[in-house]
């Protein structure tokens, strides 16, 4: 919480408003359920949930003030949080606390849709596989696999994350709140679980 605030106070020396924030944060760790201690799990927990929940909270009166007119008619502020589809399934690996944080990021999307509307569209994009550092074991080991089972037949892209996020801050989407968009080559709709 903290660390969100010193953020925020950061953003507002330098900005009267923010008219984009994206929520791009990640931890994971994975182990047997008998092995998954507290420290783990509440480390992963804090990054990608309440650092989400305290970044956007802290930073509300900027996103506030980059509205222009009223609603109905006025272009909102957006927040873009970035889940994954091990929130949208059960993931075939023991990543408890990531799954679950993940899932959590995605319903936390809903509730300030509903909250922060019609001033702050809030929308969560959930990648899939995407070259990364933290997917870059899972992909070294079996890339090609993975792709192969995804309908697109394809590992994502940069490209890809940054198509659907600049349609999400872009005024095409000024309609749109509330949504969680996969982006996953179809894994997430296509398959039930994915076990490396």
């Amino acid at each position: 919480e903290e660390g969100c605030q010193r953020l925020a106070d950061a953003v507002g020396e330098r900005w009267d408003s923010l008219d984009v924030l994206v929520n791009n944060a990640g931890a994971t760790w994975g182990a047997p359920l008998a092995e998954h201690d507290a420290v783990a799990w509440n480390r992963v927990l804090n990054l990608n949930v309440q650092g989400v929940f305290h970044l956007t909270r802290f930073l509300r009166p900027l996103l506030d003030a980059s509205v222009n007119g009223e609603p109905p008619h006025a272009d909102p502020a957006r927040v873009i949080n970035v889940g994954s589809i091990d929130g949208l399934r059960v993931p075939g690996m023991e990543t408890y606390s990531y799954t679950a944080s993940k899932a959590g990021v995605h319903h936390l999307t809903r509730h300030l849709a509903w909250d922060l509307s019609p001033r702050i569209t809030v929308n969560a994009i959930a990648p899939g596989p995407f070259e990364s550092r933290m997917m870059a074991a899972t992909l070294e080991a079996q890339g090609e696999q993975i792709a192969e089972r995804a309908p697109m037949r394809r590992i994502g892209s940069e490209e890809d994350m940054a198509g659907v996020s600049i349609y999400l801050a872009s005024r095409a989407a000024s309609y749109v709140t509330g949504a969680v968009i996969p982006v996953d080559g179809g894994l997430s709709t296509c398959l039930a679980t994915w076990s490396p």
